[in-house]
């Protein structure tokens, strides 16, 4: 009989500094890049994070802009004005200013290698994979372009039932290259669940699965399908992705085009799309509540807001970069999915995984972790849980040597 490996327990007591980064890391770090230019091009010159913090709190017009120039955000428009008012609630940011969310990520397709991965991806039914950027964009311009053929405009809320799958990212993309609105339901939600959310939002189209796959089992959704269907009344279109391979349950009266048909039109140059930049204003997705004190409650992005708060927080928080893979274990109902997403917006790649993350073991993550070289791997509190009571410690396991963060939460 093998026992366990033993590892000491450590009491940590609050204040008790647990970790500091080397003089290599905070050499290499994304904000330190920053600092560098802040001095540089602002006069600005900051002892420690600490007072770095102290003024991007205290002159948060200064930081915000210096964030839109450091990373050079395209504008339509515009004037230099970051806040209308100093005091929130109340504040419009970047008045007058017209962008696009899904520019800013795919953006980094132009400089990106021929090949070089945007997503690895793989599921309980479908072998791992990986899709360049240059794939990417060639479908979400495709995609995009036939939305618009469709009919669906700035401001249309376009809406998703389908699993962590490249379909439901490059979905996202088109939607909202073309300033439409996107919102997204888990296929694991029932009926009741996802028309309480899209209902508030009166949806034009809606991007369905036919099912998923959880822990081995394969989930039939035509039926929950067909009930959102019914009790979406301003729905004129459905896209069905045969993800399972099941048969599609067509609608009466209302046309359903298979996804795969959408994308089979010409390619369209990137040099000849089109992005839709939208005021400062315009809704970018709507996310929602948990709902567990009532109806959920809508939660609206903007375009501006996002490329501002995703560049800042993928690149000095969770510091991604080209050479970057992020990966946290999601499913399309949690922001958390948005967030992996937005790891594009760095140039870095994301990891799409559907199914259970206990599929074929604790382990299982972790092994998808060490095979795809992720850089920033996710972790929720029950996974760490799971992890303790199986006795599972990744870095005897896995070559884990192109990890440099982990985040819980």
């Amino acid at each position: 009989m093998t026992s366990k490996p033993e590892h000491a327990a450590r009491t940590v007591a609050e204040g008790d500094l647990l970790w500091e980064p080397s003089a290599a890391r905070i050499e290499a770090a994304q904000l330190t890049r920053f600092q560098r230019w802040l001095e540089a091009e602002r006069g600005l010159a900051f002892p420690d994070y600490q007072a770095l913090w102290r003024w991007s709190v205290g002159d948060s017009a200064a930081f915000w802009a210096a964030i839109w120039d450091y990373f050079a955000i395209v504008s339509d428009a515009g004037d230099d004005r970051v806040m209308s008012q100093p005091s929130m609630p109340g504040c419009r940011w970047f008045e007058g200013s017209r962008t696009n969310y899904a520019e800013h990520l795919l953006r980094h397709e132009a400089q990106a290698a021929p090949g070089k991965v945007a997503f690895h991806h793989s599921t309980e039914t479908r072998a791992p994979a990986t899709m360049s950027w240059q794939a990417l964009g060639s479908q979400v311009r495709r995609l995009a372009t036939r939305l618009r053929a469709l009919g669906i405009a700035p401001g249309d809320r376009v809406v998703s039932y389908m699993p962590n799958v490249p379909e439901t990212a490059v979905a996202m993309l088109a939607t909202t290259a073309i300033g439409a609105v996107w919102s997204s339901a888990a296929p694991e939600f029932g009926a009741n669940t996802v028309v309480e959310r899209f209902g508030q939002i009166e949806p034009k189209l809606l991007f369905v699965a036919d099912g998923y796959s959880f822990g081995g089992k394969v989930f039939d959704r035509r039926e929950q399908i067909a009930a959102i269907v019914a009790r979406l009344p301003s729905l004129q279109h459905v896209v069905w992705l045969p993800y399972q391979g099941l048969e599609p349950c067509v609608q009466p009266g209302i046309p359903t085009s298979m996804y795969a048909e959408l994308l089979a039109g010409p390619e369209v140059p990137r040099e000849d799309f089109r992005y839709e930049r939208v005021a400062c204003d315009h809704p970018l997705w709507v996310l929602y509540s948990s709902g567990t004190t009532g109806q959920p409650k809508a939660i609206v992005h903007s375009h501006v807001g996002m490329i501002a708060e995703h560049l800042k927080v993928m690149s000095f928080h969770c510091n991604l970069g080209p050479d970057s893979t992020m990966f946290f274990y999601s499913t399309t109902g949690w922001m958390m999915w948005n967030s992996v997403i937005a790891a594009l917006i760095t140039g870095a790649a994301a990891v799409l995984y559907d199914g259970s993350p206990l599929h074929g073991g604790v382990e299982m993550l972790w092994r998808m972790a060490q095979d795809t070289g992720v850089t920033l791997f996710g972790a929720s509190p029950t996974l760490v849980q799971n992890m303790k009571q199986a006795g599972l410690v990744p870095r005897e396991r896995f070559d884990l040597a192109a990890m440099d963060s982990i985040l819980v939460g």
